[in-house]
């Protein structure tokens, strides 16, 4: 057995494979629930959040003449 500590060691896709390789089919189907129910796991614990109406209020503030027409456009504008 390897003497390394659990969080120091991480595993490459190919080691996990490599070692999926040797399982029996039953086994095989057991890692493949496992991985499916963490994956579910994963999932319902990272929802992305909609952010709460008015939550930004007071972080930026528009100019007064934002509705003005531009300099820019007054060619196209008349």
């Amino acid at each position: 057995m390897l003497n390394l500590h659990i969080k120091d060691y991480k595993m490459t896709d190919i080691q996990i494979y490599n070692k999926l390789h040797f399982l029996k089919p039953s086994l095989k189907k057991e890692v493949s629930d496992f991985i499916d129910h963490l994956l579910s796991k994963h999932k319902t614990t990272t929802k992305n959040k909609k952010p709460k109406f008015g939550s930004a209020k007071g972080r930026f503030k528009m100019s007064a003449d934002f509705d003005e027409p531009l300099e820019d456009f007054k060619e196209y504008m008349s």
